[in-house]
């Protein structure tokens, strides 16, 4: 297989996987419908691949002339490849499915001072990864980016390339695809999906880096029978994305969940949006080393990495700087329970690598600010840049199946069979 050469704007020919939550979605009969079961078994298919037609019937409820018709469909569209036959105790052999390995994703988690850029395949696997260098000038960024995306290219020469997805630290216009507020980031008025398309000839999907940390939990499987989450991702900034009755969340305009610049204190800090004492000004990375920084200020620490390094091995400046992060983080989730309830709250991003000693800190605060009943259940998410990696390019494959699906019946509400739901129950044991 070659690289793929597709128009990226010619979304009318792209199909691929949507997120499809096995614990709430019905397969649908009717013609209008066939891209739905078409996704549930291609959901099936990458979850318990290898897997044969005999047993995506079994589980699914499909006839078999229904699962062969839509695995034939999928074999010519190359999201699925055939493997070994294998012979059972009776009958003849079957042909083992799985998603095809050689198509593949560019993801880009472009931050503040650095981008990371990985090739991953169907299954989340990943073939490459490298830090690449980031300007103050977006465009100088651009080019650099687009040239280590064709060195990256030239590398897999054997793989198909669907497309670019993008975590930003920010919001996106659900529509326009522009960057609508970035504070941290200061690439205001610049068409990112525009000039990436332009250099690359793929399609390019972006999203908030919270919102596809998020994407990444879902993809994985990670919280399977969980449909009220806030996950909160940590860096420079505080990012949070919102799961509500199963289904994400990002508002009319792209803007739900920007808890991080909401005032937490009115004399506080002034943030980079504009205002002070925002949330994120007192319980993100960066305002733990300016405490550190007003507490030592002859350190030379210059990092958030090397300042939980420095609490992990007994320093009390650093101890004390992560610990007032950890205490305001804990007081921030106040405005989520309040807001939101969620039954869980997931915490992504630096400080979780120091978790044990101050994970209990965020808990303490977190319960001794509920407004009534028991706080909802509180968990790391583990590695950030893989999950922004990973949720990129989920979102990416996500994206290709709704471009042909816009006027078909929508999975909200629904409910699976039960042969198919076992399938959902047997991935979250």
């Amino acid at each position: 297989m070659t690289h793929s050469s597709r128009d990226p704007h010619s979304h009318s020919r792209a199909h691929g996987i949507r997120r499809i939550d096995l614990s709430s979605a019905q397969l649908a009969s009717s013609e209008s419908a066939r891209d739905i079961n078409r996704d549930i078994i291609l959901e099936l298919i990458r979850f318990r691949q290898p897997v044969a037609r005999a047993n995506l019937s079994r589980l699914s409820g499909l006839r078999p002339s229904t699962i062969s018709a839509i695995v034939e469909q999928l074999i010519e569209e190359k999201w699925v490849s055939e493997g070994a036959l294998i012979k059972g105790s009776r009958g003849r052999p079957s042909t083992m499915l799985s998603v095809n390995a050689d198509m593949v994703t560019l993801a880009l988690d472009l931050r503040p001072d650095r981008g990371i850029l990985a090739v991953v395949d169907l299954s989340g696997r990943f073939l490459s990864r490298e830090t690449v260098m980031t300007y103050s000038d977006p465009a100088r960024t651009v080019l650099h980016i687009v040239e280590r995306m064709r060195l990256l290219r030239e590398q897999h020469p054997d793989k198909s390339f669907e497309g670019i997805g993008v975590s930003v630290p920010g919001r996106v216009h659900p529509v326009t695809q522009r960057l609508l507020l970035a504070p941290n980031l200061k690439w205001h008025d610049f068409d990112l999906k525009d000039a990436l398309e332009k250099g690359t000839k793929l399609q390019v999907e972006l999203d908030n880096d919270a919102n596809v940390c998020l994407l990444s939990e879902l993809w994985f499987g990670h919280l399977e029978g969980v449909r009220n989450v806030v996950l909160v991702a940590i860096a420079e900034g505080i990012g949070t994305s919102i799961l509500t009755g199963g289904q994400l969340h990002s508002g009319f305009s792209g803007l739900a969940g920007e808890f991080g610049h909401i005032s937490v204190d009115p004399s506080g800090q002034l943030c980079g949006c504009g205002q002070r004492g925002c949330w994120e000004t007192v319980a993100s990375s960066r305002a733990a080393l300016s405490t550190f920084r007003e507490i030592e200020p002859k350190s030379s620490v210059r990092n958030i990495y090397q300042l939980l390094r420095l609490a992990e091995e007994g320093n009390v400046g650093a101890i004390e700087a992560v610990s007032r992060q950890a205490k305001e983080l804990g007081r921030g989730l106040r405005m989520i329970t309040a807001a939101l309830s969620p039954e869980l709250i997931l915490i992504t991003g630096d400080i979780t690598a120091a978790w044990e000693r101050f994970g209990p800190i965020v808990q303490a605060e977190l319960e001794s600010s509920m407004l009534a009943g028991p706080a909802p259940r509180l968990q790391i998410a583990g590695d950030a840049e893989l999950a922004r990696l990973s949720g990129s390019a989920a979102m990416l494959m996500q994206r290709h199946a709704s471009y042909h699906r816009s006027t078909h019946t929508t999975l909200k509400g629904r409910g699976l069979p039960k042969l198919v739901e076992k399938v959902a129950n047997e991935r979250s044991a």
